[in-house]
């Protein structure tokens, strides 16, 4: 089984809980071809007018310069990441109500008609990755499961609608640590609680590729 790890927090285990989460699924996940693409390590230009330009030079076959080159090659390590994997792993913090933003590049790179989706003659969106699953590792500090502030919470209902409902992904597994800096005097049951789960996640999917 192919397994890409997307890990979008780059603060040490130590202080960033989702960071924490990664280590632990990784020391716990076994017997899988396991890939991690950190996007905070990765070259990962923001998505834009100058990629537009460069879509538009190979539209012409125009020569490409060393910047248009870099682009694309960035999206394209992306595109092949997501393309080799059978299961994707999302381990990101909830920052700021969304997700961090070169996670949000990653999906920039990736959400492309004709790759993750494509339009059918009625118009309709269809999803090219049915054949692919995921996995939901989140954390947050304050508490955003009650019926108030769900609604503000835009880093996991945003991967779920996109990997999920444009991509197509089936959602296997989620876990999502809440309430740590909200509520401090219980922060390290909720932490080690949480990690729990990690693992029973980590060794429930190296399970499935004992059993299969």
């Amino acid at each position: 089984m192919n397994v890409l790890v997307v890990k979008a927090n780059n603060r040490p285990a130590a202080e960033g809980i989702s960071s924490k989460m990664y280590e632990t699924f990784m020391e716990n996940v076994k017997d899988v071809n396991i890939t991690t693409f950190d996007v905070f390590e990765e070259d990962m230009p923001y998505f834009g007018q100058d990629f537009f330009n460069v879509f538009g030079k190979l539209q012409k076959g125009e020569q490409l310069t060393e910047q248009d080159s870099r682009l694309l090659a960035a999206k394209q390590k992306a595109m092949d990441a997501l393309t080799a994997a059978e299961v994707v792993v999302f381990v990101f913090p909830l920052w700021n109500l969304t997700i961090p933003a070169p996670l949000q590049t990653f999906i920039d790179y990736v959400y492309q008609a004709g790759f993750t989706f494509k339009y059918n003659e009625q118009g309709q969106l269809v999803s090219l990755m049915t054949d692919k699953k995921a996995i939901i590792l989140n954390a947050r500090g304050g508490i955003y499961s009650n019926p108030e502030a769900a609604p503000m919470e835009m880093s996991v209902n945003y991967i779920k609608n996109v990997a999920g409902g444009v991509f197509g992904m089936q959602i296997i597994d989620e876990v999502i640590i809440e309430g740590h800096n909200a509520m401090a005097d219980k922060a390290a049951t909720i932490v080690s609680e949480g990690m729990d789960k990690v693992k029973a996640v980590a060794t429930k999917l190296s399970q499935q590729v004992v059993t299969n």
